[in-house]
């Protein structure tokens, strides 16, 4: 498994990890498609590297991914690294949570896993090499408080790669979860007026508040998981596989 003049896909990739992740893959000679709902953020974030290619498309809309993974698959050739990052963020008092909260976090965050997955598996033949990578959370190994839809939909994406990890074993293709902690991120700091408003603390409080949340109570920088990334993309890492990936300071 080599990165340079592979094709990679990254949900999610015009901002955060997602984009940190298609710009070290680009750097290292892939051909980066990167997906998400904007197309203005997808193209800007294009403009830094020749290596990036905008692709909209809606990890909630089965259409939209089967039909965005085949284009992006018939322009540059087969998915061989697949990183299913695109995801949401919420939280809420278990009592409070509705149905249309419930569906709105599955949507994206465990049935756009499993569509990506499965629409990138397609375009692989069997005995092609291929790097399956989705980004779940320390939530995804542990419960968070006040956010039950959250930690279920990342604890399915776990189940999800271990499973396809037995069903593909015999093939060239491996199914890990990197399982960040908190990470500086327009994730967390969207998260920073509601609890704000909640504790009363002011922002530096509020992010130590998310920074506590890790074992070495400080917030992570974006590189710490494109690291992981890279390292499960690399051929020293090709019998790493159903494996979640603690990126979080230390014992969770």
């Amino acid at each position: 498994m080599q990165i340079e003049n592979t094709h990679a896909l990254i949900t999610g990739g015009g901002t955060g990890i997602g984009l940190d992740i298609a710009l070290a893959l680009a750097k290292q000679g892939a051909q980066v498609t990167i997906t998400g709902r904007r197309a203005e953020v997808l193209e800007q974030a294009a403009e830094q590297s020749e290596n990036l290619f905008p692709l909209v498309m809606d990890v909630s809309d089965e259409g939209s991914v089967r039909e965005g993974v085949a284009e992006a698959a018939a322009l540059r050739g087969p998915v061989e690294i697949c990183v299913a990052n695109a995801g949401i963020a919420e939280g809420k008092p278990f009592a409070k949570v509705t149905m249309d909260d419930w569906r709105r976090m599955m949507a994206t965050n465990l049935d756009g896993v499993f569509l990506t997955l499965q629409a990138a598996l397609a375009t692989i033949p069997e005995d092609q090499p291929g790097r399956m990578i989705v980004m779940s959370s320390i939530a995804g190994v542990k419960g968070l408080n006040r956010a039950v839809p959250y930690t279920v939909s990342k604890h399915g994406i776990v189940g999800l790669i271990r499973g396809l990890a037995l069903e593909y074993k015999t093939r060239p293709v491996t199914f890990n979860a990197l399982c960040p902690g908190y990470v500086e991120t327009d994730i967390v700091r969207q998260q920073l007026p509601g609890l704000i408003d909640r504790l009363g603390l002011d922002e530096d409080a509020a992010k130590a508040v998310f920074a506590a949340g890790n074992e070495h109570d400080r917030l992570l920088q974006v590189d710490e998981i494109t690291g992981a990334a890279l390292w499960l993309c690399s051929e020293g890492a090709r019998s790493v596989n159903g494996q979640t990936i603690e990126i979080a300071g230390g014992q969770v």
